[in-house]
């Protein structure tokens, strides 16, 4: 589901876009009645886990990718 509400509306409710926001809503911030910003929640990244990928990957993966040292700027 998706809210619209202009800047003036904004900033009177913010606090309750913010939360609609974080809870997985889409909210567009609209200026003269054209779209102009979203609210969206952060995302935490997944936490990496050093060697997932052990033994998984073969060849020579830090050298040039090719013959030609052109692509390398």
């Amino acid at each position: 589901m998706s809210i619209q509400a202009n800047v003036h509306e904004a900033k009177t409710r913010f606090s309750e876009l913010l939360e609609r926001a974080h809870g997985g809503e889409e909210v567009i911030i609209a200026k003269a009645g054209k779209p102009y910003a979203r609210l969206v929640p952060i995302v935490a990244p997944k936490e990496r886990m050093p060697g997932a990928y052990r033994g998984q990957i073969e060849g020579d993966v830090i050298g040039p990718v090719g013959d030609d040292d052109s692509s390398w700027g």
